[in-house]
């Protein structure tokens, strides 16, 4: 088969101003709803898209974990090749693509860290074997393979035992969003895509062409 003659007819749904939120949250947590409600495989996943200070954009899947007025929020290790480029440009943006709605929703703002508090919290909440392996993965940096993990897990379990605390490189992102835009497939390729971006304080929604 031809991979340019692969295509597909978007007819599930539609997006209209009216039907639509004012606030892009409101709009965010509804759409967020339904692919969890519709059983979309991992719904929570996302794309986040950074740039380096050399001007070469990369991206990477990451989990959002929490989300209200201030942001988006989801965690890494700080040292990562993302946290090492958002130290030195905090722009960047997120994408959700849910495939069986023929749905995106795209963000785009400025990352800053959450509080310490935060991070604790959501660190000591997870599985006792994600908490060792945020110690025992140097992420993002050159090993000799992968024994170095599975000998980094067994020093740090043995190590922390059941209590490893939060690692100083390890916390949370938030992203504050300045603009979101939100698309549904549409037949004929004339898909609705609806802009929200701040305008003198408030969200202005917008139409834009697909």
């Amino acid at each position: 088969m031809n991979i340019a003659d692969l295509r597909k007819s978007y007819e599930k749904a539609e997006l209209s101003e009216g039907a639509s939120e004012a606030n892009p949250l409101k709009q965010f947590e509804r759409w967020l709803n339904e692919a969890i409600q519709s059983e979309v495989p991992e719904p929570n996943a996302m794309t986040l898209a950074t740039v380096a200070s050399n001007m070469r954009p990369s991206t990477r899947v990451v989990l959002i974990k929490g989300y209200d007025e201030r942001g988006i929020v989801w965690y890494t290790n700080y040292d990562s090749r993302k946290g090492q480029e958002l130290a030195g440009n905090p722009f960047a943006a997120l994408q959700f693509h849910w495939v069986e709605l023929e749905r995106v929703v795209r963000i785009e703002g400025r990352m800053e860290k959450i509080s310490d508090a935060e991070s604790d919290a959501y660190f000591h909440s997870r599985p006792l074997d994600s908490r060792i392996g945020a110690w025992a993965s140097p992420q993002s940096q050159v090993i000799d393979g992968r024994t170095v993990l599975v000998t980094n897990a067994a020093k740090y379990a043995a190590q922390f035992m059941l209590n490893p605390p939060r690692p100083p490189h390890w916390g949370g992102y938030r992203l504050v969003p300045d603009e979101w835009q939100f698309w549904q497939g549409r037949r004929s390729r004339l898909h609705d895509r609806l802009r929200y971006r701040i305008n003198e304080g408030d969200w202005l929604r917008e139409r834009l062409a697909p």
